[in-house]
Parts: structure tokens; sequence; C-alpha cells
């Protein structure tokens, strides 16, 4: 926890600051636009590689390596500095990247899926760490706008790229086109982040903790992931991991209650803007996480839209979403009481919802769109909230483990929401299962699933907005005044 007394740091010149927040984002970039590209062509590997039934773990395998890695590379990153991290990050996606390119088996291009998560998850918590570097919290916001422009970039380019390599060439050229990008992202990186201030102090890292965390959440992601999928929730397999999570989630306590120098401080995990920002980030981003899965089904399903027209569900949601998070990114620092901004989103949200929870087929697309869409301005600004209230907790020489550390409990979030979502759709519409969604017709089996989608969305939400409610707002650190030029 930041101590009040402590003189406030030094920044950047906002042309400085701007130079290296633009040079690293195209590192963001490869681990925003690979998931939708991978996802896309999907079907189109696995009929290449012969193995239908285990075409998830290509995602999955990604998913689990790049969560562990998060809160490693956060801390590394406090001790070695930023620039080293990002380019080891880097260099370890690369080397992912070429090894999925060669797959010659599905089990082989899911190792290597493996392997480029473990550098995919340092690479976007690296940015948000290092833009916490170069800008104070009241001037981060202003960054929003570089970093939206990156997500809707891959939202929007990445389906249509994935979709052109997997239907005009080679499924491999998906990651044969990550080796140019990662060549471009190292030197770019090694260049800007020379001019970056250096916060990092010499820290003890307590590998014991490292590990039980990093254990703790691959079992428990496993159990999420297997659970009514591979094996029934009430298996001995499903129920040995979740056994063996919680066995390592309390060995994982007790080493940070007796550790000298503990994995994540103890001083950050007790602070309100900490467990406020996860909490928030945790039920907001989940929701949109799950609900891009889920939406192009109920587009296709209760909307009786056709596969490319479903799209525009999730571009409904995204859209709205990185569009108000640029705009309430800015509207943060012009508020004495700026946690306003979040919770006037997030009641906007829950107002879209709710009558699509009432009605989920009683809409027209076009309207049930125009609600989409509200909803995902609504919860848009929450994202740069999270971030900011979190960072400015903090003494900059922990940014690093308390950035990694937010968004790996998101990331677990994701995947919790995600999962229920997914078995709610599956108890709700049988007539789903083992069919494709344009061939299920939208009936009331369907309706009653997406009902209760709907509802438990609203529900997230509202703990969303109860976790922003109890926060006690710290006046965001710095402005305009305090600078100094690039090393």
């Amino acid at each position: 926890m930041r101590d009040p007394l402590t003189p406030p740091p030094d920044y950047l010149e906002h042309d400085a600051a701007r130079r290296i927040v633009v040079g690293v984002l195209l590192t963001m970039l490869l681990a925003a636009l690979d998931q939708v590209m991978v996802a896309t062509a999907l079907p189109t590997i696995a009929a290449s590689l012969g193995d239908i039934d285990n075409m998830s773990w290509v995602v999955t395998a990604n998913l689990l390596c790049a969560t562990a890695a998060t809160p490693l590379y956060g801390k590394l990153s406090d001790i070695h500095g930023r620039r080293t991290m990002m380019l080891v990050a880097i260099g370890i996606y690369a080397a992912g990247s070429l090894a999925c390119a060669l797959a010659p088996t599905m089990l082989a291009l899911i190792l290597a899926r493996a392997l480029q998560g473990l550098g995919g998850g340092g690479l976007m918590p690296l940015v948000q760490t290092i833009i916490g570097d170069v800008a104070s919290p009241r001037d981060r916001p202003r960054y929003q706008a570089y970093t939206s422009s990156t997500f809707i970039l891959s939202t929007v380019g990445g389906p249509l790229l994935g979709g052109f390599i997997a239907q005009h060439l080679h499924w491999s050229w998906i990651f044969w086109l990550n080796l140019p990008l990662c060549a471009a992202a190292f030197l770019l990186t090694n260049n800007v982040l020379r001019r970056l201030p250096r916060h990092d102090r010499p820290h003890a890292l307590d590998i014991a903790s490292g590990l039980l965390m990093v254990g703790a959440a691959i079992a428990l992601m496993l159990a999420l992931t297997w659970g009514g999928r591979r094996y029934p929730w009430v298996s001995l397999q499903v129920i040995g991991l979740f056994a063996a999570s919680a066995a390592l989630w309390a060995l994982f306590a007790w080493r940070l209650l007796t550790a000298q120098e503990p994995f994540i401080p103890l001083s950050v995990l007790r602070d309100g803007a900490m467990r406020v920002g996860t909490a928030a980030s945790f039920s907001a981003v989940g929701v949109v996480i799950a609900l891009t899965i889920i939406l192009p089904l109920y587009a296709q399903v209760a909307l009786d839209l056709s596969v490319s027209e479903s799209a525009w569900a999730i571009v409904a949601l995204q859209g709205g979403a990185t569009l108000t998070s640029i705009v309430g990114g800015r509207l943060l620092v012009r508020f004495t009481h700026y946690k306003r901004v979040p919770l006037a989103g997030l009641l906007i949200s829950i107002g879209a919802f709710v009558p699509l929870a009432l009605a989920p087929t009683g809409f027209s697309p076009l309207a049930a769109l125009g609600l989409i869409a509200l909803a995902g301005c609504g919860v848009g600004p929450t994202f740069p909230f999270s971030i900011v209230v979190v960072q400015n907790a903090v003494e900059l020489h922990q940014l690093g483990v308390t950035t990694g550390t937010m968004n790996f409990f998101r990331a677990l979030g994701s995947t919790f929401i995600v999962t229920g979502f997914g078995a709610i759709v599956l108890a709700g519409a049988p007539s789903i299962r083992g069919a494709s969604a344009g061939a299920v017709l939208a009936g009331t089996d369907a309706a009653e699933a997406f009902r209760w989608v709907f509802a438990a969305t609203i529900l997230c939400l509202v703990i969303a907005m109860a976790s922003i409610l109890v926060l006690k707002e710290r006046p965001l650190r710095g402005s305009t005044q305090s600078k100094v030029q690039p090393r």
C-alpha cells in the first residue's frame, strides 16, 4: 500500500511517454490477435490434423499456461526491469509460434501452444505496467485510446484474417505470421524501453509461493475446463482436482503469511483498492469474455441469424465496451468522486440486460443488437477504472506484481464465468447439445437457457457495482506538473 507521506514520483513528458506506449503496443497486438485468429481457424486445424476430439485443448493449453505465467512476469519485472522481461516474453512467444507452425500432430500443436502461452502471459500485463511506469494515475487514461485501438483492430481484423488464412492458405501461416511480428516487436521494444524510467528494486523471489500459486491455478482451471465436458462434475477426477487446488491454495496462503518476502506483498493483498479493482475486473471482464462466446449462439438460436450475421453480436458488445473504455477513462480524471463513472455505466448495462433476460426472443435482431451494444457501452468504463485504482494504490516498484496479480485473478474470473454460462446453456437447452447452432430452432428450451444467462450476467454486474460502492476513493496521484526526461 502506498504511504501518503511518500513524495510523488516523477513521470515522463507526454511525448516521451507516448513514444514508449506506442512502441510496445505491437506486443499487445500479438496477444490480442492470436486468440481470435486461432479460434476462427480451429475447425480447419482440427480437420487437417485429423483430431477433432482434442481441438479445444489448442485454446485451453494456451490459456492455462498464460494465466499461470502472468503473476510471475509481474514479480520478475519488479526485480529485473520491464524491458528484460518483455524481451523474454517475446522470445518465448516466438519460439512457441515456430513450434506451432511446424507441429505435425495435434499433440505437438497443443504442447507448442502451451509454450506460446508461457510467453503470451507476460505481454499484456507488462504493457499495462509500462504505462503505469511512464504516466501518473491521473494521466494514464489518455493512453486508453492507444490500447483500445489495439483491441478494436484485433476484434475486427482477427476473425477476418484467421478466416482468410484458414480458407485460402495453410493454417500454419497463422503462426508463421507471428514470427516477423515478434521480430519487429523485439527490436522496437528493445529500442523504446531503453528510455523507460527504472523503478525496479532488489527483491527475493519466493519460488515456493510462485509454484504453489501456479499449481493451484492449473488444478482449478483443469477442473473447470473438464467438469461437465470430459468428466462429470461429481467424478473422481474433477473432485480430485478441486481438492488439490484447495490444498495448494491453503499452502499458498500459509506461505504468504510466513515467508520473509512473500511472492505477493501482504500490503498489496490487504489494500482495499486492490480488492475492489480485482473484484470489479473479475466480474466485468469475465462477463464480456463469456458473452463473446455465448452471444453468437444466442444470435443464431434466439434471433434466427446466420452464422456470419451472428458475428455482429460480438461487434456490438466489444465495440461498445471499447468505445466507452476510452471515453470513461478520460472522464475518470475529471471527477473527484471518480467511481461514479463506472457505477453509472454498470447501471446502464444492467438496464439493457433486464429486457433481454425477461424476453430473450421477444426482440427483433436489430433491437436485440442495440440492447447488446448499450450493455457493452455500460460495462466499458469499468476496465480503465479497475487498472487505475489498483495502480494508484501501490508504489512504482510494486506495479509489476500488482498488475500481474490483478490480471491473474481476472483470467480466473473469466474462466469461472465462461464455465458457468456454458453450463447454464447446456442445462437449460439440452436440444443444443450435439447439434449445430444453425440447426436449432428458437424454442422454449433455448429461450429459457438464454434467459438465465442474461440473469447471471446481471448478477455478475451487481457484484461489480457492490465492490465499487465500498471503495474509499483516494485522489489520483500526479498530473502534468512533475516530469522527467527519459534516460
